[in-house]
């Protein structure tokens, strides 16, 4: 086709009110802009006000499948307009993901923007960008979203500073998503990966060991020794010797319980283990470190009449929904029939497992355990 008889043709399109011509227009121009020949030319300043008019007056009346498509057509040009990509970065998921991924006209203060007002989803793209400045990796960090420190530990080329590796080995003992990717990261250094190693599963002790050349035996007896301290500091029940007062032994699982914190292996299956030893104020005590909540809100929820509350920090802490009704149970066993409300309350505290994320049930066990 011509130049002449596409210029015609755009005009035929910029005339009609036809919604699938206004989309084809659309796309012509983008076809135009990003033609052999466009390049600086683009960039001047009357020219990008009238590209930014065009395309933002096409846009707000443009289908969702055609601003997909213009998403995917401008995720590369450097000559589009910076309101528009803003604008499309907001979108829907899908429409932004191609400009967050690879847009250069994006810059440092736009992807903080984002970080604030965009969805988890937008976060999860954005910790994904190749060669994220360090001030966006700042932010995730701050915000300790886990989905969002999950991409980011797995972004190989992301800005991060040495102190960033080590918030990011920190986070890893509650944040198990992490602990694969940062295993793998380029910079990971060895003093890190034996930090790494004391929290992580066999296979990633292997893989940890064989990289940095770790000395495994001495590592694992280190390991061994700080259970087995742990496992001795538990008061055990021998006649003839005199039991702690209810002052000392709450002092002890609080040192127990810190202990297999600081060991990363205070995990929630410990807490079933705990309620089948009959042992309910080490499970208070290690649900509170478990959560980071306040101790004295998990007492108050045990003896309440409100299951759910119990059930929310269940939720919070990765407990699944089946195992639910058996640790209720067992607490009611143990704590005289409380947290009570009967069985009707019991089948409503299942709805704290769903569809509600872990963030959302803490801040909800906070919130109403505070009221209590």
């Amino acid at each position: 086709m011509s130049l002449a008889l596409s210029s015609d043709r755009l005009l035929d399109l910029a005339k009609s009110r036809a919604p699938a011509d206004r989309e084809r227009l659309l796309l012509a121009i983008v076809d135009l802009c990003d033609a052999p020949g466009g390049g600086e030319g683009m960039k001047a300043s009357q020219v990008q006000g009238l590209l930014n008019s065009i395309f933002m007056s096409l846009v707000v009346e443009a289908e969702r499948d055609i601003r997909r498509r213009l998403s995917e057509k401008l995720a590369d040009a450097d000559w589009a307009p910076p309101a528009l990509i803003n604008v499309l970065a907001l979108d829907e998921i899908e429409i932004a993901a191609p400009i967050i991924a690879s847009s250069p006209v994006l810059q440092d203060t736009d992807l903080l923007r984002l970080l604030i007002e965009a969805t988890v989803e937008h976060q999860i793209e954005i910790a994904r960008r190749p060669r994220l400045p360090q001030t966006a990796v700042a932010a995730i960090l701050a915000k300790a979203e886990p989905a969002v420190l999950s991409a980011l530990a797995s972004n190989k080329t992301a800005e991060l500073s040495l102190d960033d590796m080590e918030q990011l080995v920190e986070m890893s003992r509650q944040v198990t998503s992490l602990r694969t990717p940062l295993s793998r990261h380029p910079l990971l250094t060895q003093r890190l990966a034996e930090r790494l190693y004391l929290w992580v599963g066999l296979a990633l002790r292997q893989a940890l060991a064989e990289r940095f050349r770790l000395d495994k035996r001495a590592l694992d007896r280190a390991i061994a020794a700080a259970i087995a301290e742990i496992q001795s500091a538990a008061p055990d029940e021998i006649e003839g010797v005199t039991l702690p007062s209810a002052e000392e032994r709450e002092a002890m699982e609080r040192k127990l319980i810190d202990k297999l914190h600081q060991a990363g292996q205070l995990r929630p299956g410990y807490l079933v283990r705990t309620l089948r030893e009959g042992r309910l104020s080490l499970f208070a005590t290690a649900l509170a470190m478990l959560g980071r909540f306040d101790a004295d809100h998990v007492r108050r929820a045990l003896d309440s009449d409100r299951p759910e509350l119990l059930a929310l920090a269940c939720s919070a802490v990765g407990i699944d929904r089946s195992v639910f009704p058996a640790i209720l149970q067992m607490v009611r066993e143990l704590n005289a029939d409380r947290p009570g409300g009967g069985e009707d309350s019991a089948r409503r505290a299942s709805g704290a497992f769903g569809p509600v994320t872990a963030k959302v049930a803490h801040a909800a066990f906070r919130q109403a355990a505070g009221a209590l």
